[in-house]
């Protein structure tokens, strides 16, 4: 039973890998065709009317920024419609956003802040904007996600390109505040190879794109047609990606669309947040694994293995290798001086050949971790250096082993949400600094 269990994981971990593998093979091959594609910005063959909505939560510190950078993209004014929602505020949001909207006196008849008291968290505010949206688009960006100047131009273009099949389009996210501790480098990194290695490998190969929470554009009749967001969902973004390729339609992947966010200064906010979008991505799981068994198009099921794969199967073997591997490690150590010590974990009890494997195991992990980082990095003009090399390597024994805990934590916590049927949409409000 030992040696099943023992050999399960490490034909799990040897998949984990593969997995990934795949992914970076797809993200190289989607960079080699388009990282010497030279991009213009030329008129579009026409301009639908968009509805950006930015949901805010206490988002006095950052709103303003965010307000600027909106009112000053590359888009008609006429053709947009801005929703702020100071949700729930008991802070100055509102009022930030409103001075800073008078200092555009050519746009002001057409952005609104709102003062909202209802209930449902950010998609609560979404499916309230969807009442009162004019659009034919509905554009979301966070309190603290500043678009860049063609970042609303880009996801228009990409959609553009087939709109009947393109329900939706995201654009990419990077970390405005990536120099500002160790704990933002590393987030930082962890941005850029999500960023630039899965969703541009994921698309390239399966045409798969997941709404990233914010940047990002759908259209307004079909989120309607399917009933909106779901309130109090924790990971709103991904529960709505289902749906839409549970209808058959794709969410396109428009590369060149950037927004500039800020991300967690302090542990305990990063813990927190990262804690909410873990249990938000099992309810997920839980809530669509049911299409690995019915007639789901082949997207939807593989999107199901993914996150299934990703946060139980292959969480699970990491635990169980690293328990192993640390475990016949402080036995081979205690060996040298107390030879009566025996290996707790080996496939037979007279070779060490399981704790060799592990160990190669090991260092095939680290060396994918940080050959994803550098390939993510040398994607991104001024990212590529010395000091992110050496910083992977620090962030595979510290950084990347929190993310171990946050899961084991969020599938202790949607046990207990159901079982005592606790209120799981609350969750700590992450920090927000000036900058």
């Amino acid at each position: 039973m030992d040696d099943a269990l023992q050999i399960t994981t490490l034909i799990s971990i040897w998949l984990s890998l593969l997995m990934s593998l795949t992914t970076l093979v797809g993200a190289i091959y989607f960079w080699l065709r388009h990282s010497k594609v030279l991009v213009k910005i030329t008129p579009l063959k026409r301009y639908p009317k968009v509805t950006l909505v930015v949901p805010a939560h206490n988002e006095e510190l950052v709103i303003s920024k965010t307000t600027q950078a909106i009112l000053n993209l590359n888009y008609p004014a006429d053709r947009l419609e801005v929703f702020i929602y100071a949700d729930n505020c008991s802070d100055g949001t509102a009022k930030v956003a409103q001075k800073i909207i008078s200092q555009y006196p050519e746009r002001r008849a057409n952005i609104q802040v709102i003062e909202r008291t209802g209930t449902g968290g950010k998609a609560g505010v979404l499916n309230d904007a969807l009442k009162i949206a004019h659009g034919e688009y509905l554009g979301v960006y966070d309190a603290d996600a500043m678009p860049e100047e063609n970042a609303l131009y880009f996801l228009v273009k990409k959609i553009l390109e087939n709109p009947e099949k393109y329900k939706a389009a995201f654009g990419r996210n990077k970390t405005r505040n990536a120099r500002q501790n160790f704990l933002t480098k590393c987030i930082n990194q962890e941005i850029v190879v999500t960023q630039r290695i899965q969703h541009c490998g994921i698309w390239q190969l399966f045409k798969i794109g997941r709404i990233p929470g914010t940047n990002f554009i759908i259209n307004t009749d079909y989120v309607r047609s399917i009933g909106g967001w779901r309130n109090g969902a924790l990971t709103e973004d991904t529960d709505i990606s289902f749906k839409i390729m549970g209808s058959g339609s794709l969410i396109a992947l428009a590369y060149n669309s950037e927004a500039f966010q800020q991300e967690p200064e302090r542990l305990k906010d990063y813990y927190f947040q990262r804690l909410r979008w873990a249990k938000g991505n099992y309810e997920v799981v839980i809530n669509n694994f049911h299409h690995l068994f019915d007639k789901s198009n082949w997207r939807v099921k593989l999107e199901t293995i993914y996150y299934s794969c990703t946060f139980f199967w292959f969480n699970l073997a990491i635990v169980l290798s690293d328990i192993i591997f640390i475990a016949n490690l402080s036995a081979l150590i205690i060996h040298i001086w107390d030879p009566t010590v025996e290996l707790p974990f080996t496939i037979s009890r007279s070779n060490i050949l399981l704790a060799q494997i592990l160990l190669f195991n090991w260092l095939l992990m680290i060396l994918l971790y940080i050959l994803q980082i550098n390939v993510a990095m040398n994607t991104q003009y001024g990212q590529s250096t010395n000091e992110q090399l050496w910083l992977s390597l620090a962030s595979y024994f510290t950084y990347s082993q929190l993310f171990i805990v946050v899961s084991v934590h969020a599938v202790n916590s949607v046990m207990m949400d159901h079982i005592f049927h606790r209120d799981s949409t609350k969750w700590v409000k992450t920090k927000r600094f000036a900058d």
